[in-house]
Formats: C-alpha cells, structure tokens, sequence
C-alpha cells in the first residue's frame, strides 16, 4: 500500500485509535490490498464485497469479520474520503456463545502447575481482579494501592482506566515476587516486547501449558479466567452492576451473560418435572 498505508498510520493517531487497533486494521487493509493485488485507492464496494464473501465462506471467525470491515470502512471513510463504497455493506451477525467456565479448584490447580514466578503472578492477577491479559501484563508498581486495596488499570480496553479489586492472597504473592526478583524500569514484569513488558503470546503458552499439566479438558484460553472472576462472583453474590464497573464494561448487557453462566442460580431452581405430584405443583394445574 506504500504511501496509502502511511496516510491510514496517521488518521488512525489522529481519530485516537489504540497502537494494538491500528495494527490490526493496517494488517486488514494490506490484506485486501494484497488479495486484489491492487491499491485500495483504485477499487470499491464491488472489491470490499467480493474480498469479504471470500473471507465468510472460509469461514473465519465473526471477531475477524467484524474487525476487518471496521478496517476497510475506516480506510474508505477517513483515508480515502469515500464512504459511499462501505455505506451499505452488511454487518456480520455475531453467534452468541457462552463462554467457558472454570471452577475455583480448577483454577487452583492450574496455577498450582505455572512454575515461573512472574507467570503464576500474571495469572493470578488474571483471575482475583478480572483483567485482560494484555492488562495484567502492563501493571505497574505505582497501579498496586495495598492501602485502599485496589488496582488502577490503566487504558484498558477501549482507552479508558478503571479501578478494580486487590486480592490480599495476591498482594502476598506480588509482594514475595517483588522481594525476590526487583524488576528494574517501569514494569511489574519486564520482558523482550518492544515496550519492555512479558507479552501476551507468552502468557499464553504458560497458560496451556498448564491447563494441559493440570488436567482440565475444557477447551479455555487466557480470557476465561476474566469470564471465571466474574462468574464467581456473581456466585458469591455480588450484585451484577460491581461486576460492570470492575469489569469496565460500558453497558450491564455485557456483564449479564454471566447470570447464564451461574450455576449456583440453576442448581437453586427446580424443573417442572420434579414438582409434577407435589404440592408447590399444583399451580400447574
């Protein structure tokens, strides 16, 4: 794209973007680009269309279909000036899906198997505060308020800080990793990524490593243990607007995919079947 892509580079700085989003939507446009070896400048809807349709029926993934029409509906908006060629293609419908769930001794045995000290560290950060991975990665020394028992997250998805919660079971393993290892510059856990910080790739590796270790066959990654934080604090009774804030999430629609992910709330109601014949079963005529 040579020039076309340096002049994206800068609408995305310009429009605010994060440098993790705009690398991917540059990575969508050279596709396209690469695709129709042809220069964006020089193609339309019919191209965008015909480039999409061959990525629906591969198929890949609706995270990767959305995220690649946010790419070329910013190329041709921003970059290009040309709205009109993506004002009326169709967004994909997302599949609804219910995230996996691991159980507190599943959780306790999986990081029973992470050897490294800052791994097991990330990890549990992971699961007692409901961080992203690529936010627990990016802790700093000054984010950690053990008097108000709190961590500041800072941009976190979508830009934007929040406060969530400080496990004093983690503050003691963070505190025995700080004594014993001193990590030097700006990072709870320096790495070899270009900013300095352990990468996510790599907090993925340790994470299937050990839920292989452990035992567990469901078929979880690194986020599950956001969507178990938030699970089991809905089992525990926490009320569903907490666990937005702690989350960050902007609309409590989000955080209510885990009333369905409760099972202490199932295990509590009884099915029409068992009270077919008893006296709370009458009113079913």
């Amino acid at each position: 794209m040579g020039e076309l892509r340096e002049r994206m580079a800068a609408d995305l700085k310009i429009a605010g973007h994060s440098p993790s989003t705009a690398k991917v939507y540059l990575l969508y446009a050279r596709q396209f680009a690469r695709f129709h070896m042809r220069s964006p400048a020089e193609m339309g809807r019919d191209e965008i269309r015909e480039f999409l349709l061959h990525l629906a029926e591969r198929p890949v993934s609706a995270d990767t279909m959305r995220q690649v029409r946010a790419s070329l509906t910013f190329l041709y908006s921003a970059t290009l000036g040309r709205p009109i060629e993506v004002d009326h293609i169709p967004a994909h419908r997302r599949m609804r899906r219910l995230p996996l769930i691991l159980s507190g001794t599943e959780v306790g045995q999986l990081l029973g198997m992470i050897r490294k000290d800052s791994y097991r560290v990330i990890v549990m950060a992971m699961y007692s505060a409901g961080l992203r991975s690529r936010e627990a990665v990016r802790l700093r020394p000054e984010d950690i308020d053990s008097k108000r028992r709190v961590i500041r997250v800072v941009q976190g998805k979508g830009r934007k800080d929040r406060y969530t919660l400080l496990s004093r079971r983690f503050l003691l393993e963070l505190r025995s990793y700080w004594a014993t290892t001193r990590p030097e510059g700006p990072w709870l856990f320096p790495g070899e990524t270009p900013e300095g910080h352990i990468g996510t790739d790599s907090v993925r590796r340790v994470f299937v490593d050990a839920v292989g270790k452990a035992g567990i066959t469901k078929e979880v990654r690194p986020h599950s243990l956001r969507h178990s934080f938030a699970t089991h604090l809905r089992e525990l009774g926490v009320d569903l607007s907490v666990i937005q804030a702690l989350l960050g999430h902007a609309n409590i629609k989000t955080t209510a995919v885990y009333l369905h992910t409760t099972v202490e709330t199932l295990m509590k109601t009884k099915s029409p079947l068992d009270q077919l014949g008893t006296a709370d079963g009458q009113v079913l005529g």
